[in-house]
């Protein structure tokens, strides 16, 4: 039985009645483009889709980097249980996206409720999953307390706990200690995530510290005949990525492009929005500029004169980092946190990154230890380290040791298919 808290009882009652509050939620985030219309039901827990026959793993990730992460282990686990079906739920419309060409055999996708007690149980009632898995630290009340009602096992994988999640919870301790105790089970990435977790109540004998499950994801797909065309256009021009790029930091990269032009003259730089629909105005900036830039999204093609080439769209960074032999990680050199460095090192391009990698602090830890990711200290340092990473000899070093790093971490895959088949063994 979990501990008792006054606290989470009261959220409890407060959601039991919070359809309405829900309702104008919904409408607010429609209104910013936030949800898809046409699947906007989902979010209050009617299901768009029959519940499959047999077992049935429901993991919910939260957006696009966390869904992806899983998707390796969606399809290994699949391979070794042909009829084991999988219910994969997020909540953006980015993940949606990502994941509608991607999603493994037997498995569905569904945007999840919105933290509303009757639409999380009409959502449990439909699916009943066999056991329910949590991937990184999103912590839903109503979610964990329904799913523990039904005797559904919790567990939560690659788990991640920001210093600043963890401190909004510090606020709630009896609350979040009673939500711990409904887990049975969690895969943390780092020491850190461990620590705020038993901090907040859960019980040291249900943790491990087991590394990050993207260490072991597949590479980013890619289409191959796309990439034949680019290399061809390319005409064995040198190119660098500026990848998942946020406002502020094109500008920064069109400094630096212009910096690495100067040793290598027929440069060309990719940019790749994090945000897409981003693609309009940065191409209008590097036009304003005085750039000859091309855009993906409106089919523009790479041609000899082209000098920067603006990625925006979706689901194509595989190509990117193919293409790149350097890239740089964007949401660094501004203060959003960074974004994932294993991506490009699955694929052989070497790493740069500016200080702001709190996201994922850990992996640039290890890359840095291993000597195989350069940080660049602010936006001045960028264009000479362009330039010097763009040396074969010290691309290829920085490359081999990024990819040896990632490799390392394979093994993170297997203990969390070893965990889930074993809750599944104890459902009967």
């Amino acid at each position: 039985m979990p501990p008792q808290s006054a606290a989470l009882a009261t959220y409890l009652a407060w959601s039991n009645r919070a359809v309405g509050f829900g309702e104008r939620t919904l409408r607010r985030r429609l209104d910013a483009g936030k949800e898809d219309p046409a699947r906007l039901d989902e979010r209050r827990g009617l299901a768009s889709l029959p519940r499959p026959e047999g077992q049935l793993i429901w993991l919910h990730a939260a957006s696009v980097g966390e869904s992806v992460s899983l998707l390796e282990m969606i399809r290994r686990m699949g391979e070794e249980q042909p009829d084991l079906h999988f219910l994969l739920t997020s909540g953006t419309v980015t993940s949606a996206v990502v994941l509608a060409d991607r999603l493994p055999p037997r498995t569905l996708h569904q945007y999840v409720p919105l933290d509303v007690r009757p639409w999380m149980r009409r959502f449990l009632d439909h699916w009943a999953p066999d056991i329910a898995i949590l991937a990184e630290g999103e912590i839903w009340p109503a979610l964990l307390h329904e799913t523990h009602a039904r005797g559904i096992p919790i567990a939560m994988i690659n788990a991640r706990m920001t210093e600043a999640a963890h401190g909004r919870w510090r606020w709630l301790r009896g609350a979040a200690r009673s939500l711990m105790h409904r887990i049975e089970h969690v895969q943390a990435q780092e020491q850190a995530t461990a620590d705020r977790l038993v901090d907040l109540g859960l019980p040291l004998a249900r943790l491990e510290i087991t590394g990050t499950l993207k260490e072991g994801s597949a590479a980013l797909p890619h289409d191959e005949a796309e990439r034949v065309r680019l290399a061809a256009a390319l005409e064995g021009r040198p190119c660098w990525l500026a990848a998942s790029t946020h406002e502020g930091e094109d500008e920064m990269a069109g400094t630096a492009h212009a910096v690495a032009r100067r040793s290598w003259h027929r440069l060309l730089m990719i940019v790749a929005p994090r945000h897409p629909e981003r693609g309009d105005a940065v191409t209008a900036a590097f036009r304003a500029a005085g750039w000859r830039v091309a855009q993906r999204a409106r089919g523009e093609d790479i041609t000899p004169e082209t000098e920067i080439y603006v990625a925006d769209t979706m689901g194509e960074m595989g190509l990117w980092y193919r293409l790149s032999p350097v890239s740089f990680m964007g949401g660094s050199l501004v203060p959003i946190g960074g974004h994932n460095p294993y991506e490009p090192a699955a694929l052989g391009s070497a790493i740069l990154h500016g200080p702001h990698v709190e996201n994922f602090a850990d992996i640039f830890q290890r890359l840095q230890e291993a000597e195989a990711a350069q940080i660049v200290p602010g936006p001045d340092a960028l264009g000479p380290a362009v330039a010097r990473a763009l040396e074969p000899d010290e691309a290829a070093r920085l490359a081999h040791a990024a990819w040896e790093v990632c490799s390392a971490g394979a093994d993170v895959t297997e203990r969390a298919m070893d965990l889930l088949f074993a809750m599944l063994d104890r459902t009967g």
